[in-house]
């Protein structure tokens, strides 16, 4: 990727020709420690992904194993990701990721409205937290299973999603999660 300024000066980062559009993998990422790295399709170091990176795209986690897409550049310390183009939640079979969707028409769910909501709370070490949908001071749970389908990892408080929301085993839950920039692209214009 080659930028040239408009004025004819030269660009003011010390050199645009180490950006490299790149497809990859999620090699791991902890949200805990706000960095983790991408191995790239074609081989080559791994990518250093930091959180910063994942906050301009709208997320604060990405799942292990997830698809990328990101522009990197070479630094003296090694090749970093400094946008993120698009991630695909890992694949998975078709074996439903809780019981309470095991009866669940695929189509249904995909028809329920994604609702904006605000995380209340969330561990990952326990494996699920909850969110209320904006309006409504009812919990929704969160699983994690939810979060890694969807391809993300984690979630902080107050973090503002948009979910699908069915009646449970647990009572009302999420069957699917998006970071609210990537569900409502509208919003970084």
């Amino acid at each position: 990727m080659q930028c040239d300024s408009v004025d004819g000066r030269t660009p003011l980062a010390e050199d645009l020709n180490s950006m490299y559009h790149v497809r990859g993998q999620v090699k791991w990422f902890d949200p805990t420690k706000g960095f983790g790295f991408v191995v790239s399709d074609e081989g080559g170091p791994d990518i250093l992904l930091h959180v910063n990176v994942l906050r301009n795209f709208g997320q604060s986690s990405v799942a292990d194993g997830a698809r990328i897409e990101v522009v990197t550049h070479r630094t003296e310390r090694g090749v970093q990701a400094v946008e993120i183009i698009s991630i695909t939640p890992p694949e998975r079979d078709d074996t439903p990721v809780l019981t309470d969707f095991v009866n669940m028409d695929p189509q249904d769910l995909k028809q329920r409205p994604l609702e904006p909501a605000r995380v209340k709370w969330f561990d990952k070490g326990k494996g699920f937290g909850f969110a209320n949908i904006f309006g409504h001071p009812e919990d929704i749970f969160l699983h994690i299973e939810v979060l890694r389908q969807s391809g993300l990892s984690d979630l902080q408080p107050g973090e503002a999603l948009a979910i699908r929301v069915i009646d449970g085993k647990r009572g009302r839950m999420a069957a699917e999660v998006h970071a609210w920039e990537v569900a409502n692209p509208k919003t970084g214009d």
